[in-house]
């Protein structure tokens, strides 16, 4: 997914500050999550609940940011653009579904019942996050792509 991310900021990164800002933000999720899920750190014990919390506070900002400021931007009143998101959007919600019942899981409180489930859910999470950044990138892609031709014609 870093490896993803980097391919998306080469190709788009210095177009918009908005778009900036939301990969930016992308990469600090990612990060934290591979800490949460002790990637490249060979340890198997579960995070503390104030990294969970954070991660999670991480996640709602993301996701929120995304519905709330980045999608609206994405999607100008081009007929062309709006028949992409909408074909997108229904699929962008299971992503966002799975964000909060994440949250709404292990935000809060971390007991010893839900260490049992952690892995599992994180594992889930991170899969729902892939495809939400793959559809975002193709979002993404395609504004500035509809941009450039608009411009060329």
């Amino acid at each position: 997914m870093l490896e993803q991310l980097d391919k998306v900021k080469a190709l788009w990164g210095g177009k918009s500050q908005t778009v900036d800002n939301w990969l930016q933000s992308r990469k600090r999720l990612l990060v934290s999550y591979c800490q949460l899920a002790g990637m490249n750190t060979g340890e198997h014990v579960l995070p503390s609940a104030s990294a969970i919390e954070t991660f999670c506070e991480q996640l709602m900002d993301y996701v929120s940011t995304g519905h709330f400021e980045v999608f609206d931007m994405l999607v100008p009143n081009n007929t062309a653009m709006q028949d992409k998101a909408t074909s997108l959007y229904p699929k962008l919600a299971q992503t966002t579904d799975a964000a909060l019942k994440f949250n709404d899981n292990f935000a809060d409180a971390f007991s010893v019942k839900q260490a049992n489930a952690f892995d599992e859910s994180l594992s889930t999470l991170g899969e729902a996050l892939e495809l939400r950044f793959a559809m975002e990138d193709e979002l993404i892609a395609y504004m500035f792509s509809n941009a450039m031709d608009s411009e060329r014609t």
